[in-house]
C-alpha cells in the first residue's frame, strides 16, 4: 500500500510538471470536476489505461505499441501520448523527457506473451500486461486488494507548488477479474 501511495505521489508530482494549458473550461481550475466528469477516452486504438489529474482534462493514454506488421513490438509494447482535451483534443506525442523522466513505461517480457512494467517515474510498483481468455492485451493492478484490469488513474491536486502539489487523493479505478465489477480506491497521501 505505501509503494502504490509513493508511485502515485510520484506521478501527481510530474503529471503537475507538465505545461499544459490552463484555459478556463469545465475541466480547469476554475471549477473543480469528479473524476468520472472528465472525457474518457474513445476510439483509441490498443487503449490500455490513461491518467488524469488536476488542472485540466489533459490525459495521458497508454496504449499497445504494434510494429508495421501489426504486431505487439516486443522490445517497447506499451506507448504513451497527450490527448490534450483542455486544447481541443489535439493528439500531441510525449516529448524526450516525458518519456525518460516522467510518464514512460519500462517493460520486461517474463514469458507467455507477458511484460512486467515498471513506470520510469517510480519503479516500485509493477503492473502486468497480459493477454486475457479472449486473447486480448490488458495492464492488471492490484486495486483494494483485488486483480483488476487498469482502466484510469485520477489525481486530484489542489494548489502547492509546481515541484510539490498538494495531493488531496489518488484513484485507481478498474475492472476485478474475478467478479466484473468495477472497483475503485481512493488513496489519500500520508
Amino acid at each position: 500500500m505505501k509503494n502504490a501511495v509513493r508511485m502515485m505521489l510520484a506521478l501527481s508530482l510530474l503529471l503537475c510538471s507538465y505545461s499544459g494549458s490552463y484555459s478556463a473550461n469545465k475541466y480547469s481550475k476554475e471549477a473543480v470536476a469528479e473524476p468520472d466528469e472528465f472525457p474518457v477516452p474513445k476510439n483509441i486504438p490498443g487503449l490500455l489505461f490513461y491518467i488524469q489529474r488536476d488542472p485540466n482534462a489533459n490525459t495521458i493514454i497508454y496504449h499497445l505499441n504494434m510494429d508495421e506488421q501489426g504486431r505487439l513490438s516486443q522490445k517497447n509494447p506499451v506507448d504513451a501520448f497527450w490527448m490534450k482535451y483542455a486544447d481541443g483534443g489535439e493528439k500531441k506525442d510525449l516529448n524526450y523527457l516525458q518519456r525518460k523522466f516522467a510518464y514512460g513505461i519500462n517493460s520486461k517480457a517474463i514469458g507467455n506473451a507477458t511484460y512486467e512494467l515498471r513506470s520510469v517515474a517510480y519503479s516500485k510498483l509493477p503492473l502486468y500486461l497480459r493477454k486475457d481468455s479472449k486473447n486480448e492485451y490488458h495492464v492488471y493492478a492490484n486495486i483494494n486488494k483485488k486483480e483488476c484490469i487498469l482502466s484510469r488513474v485520477f489525481i486530484r491536486i489542489d494548489g502547492g507548488t509546481f515541484w510539490s502539489p498538494n495531493v488531496l487523493y489518488i484513484e485507481l479505478k478498474g475492472t476485478e477479474t474475478a467478479t466484473g465489477k468495477t472497483v475503485v480506491q481512493r488513496i489519500k497521501p500520508v
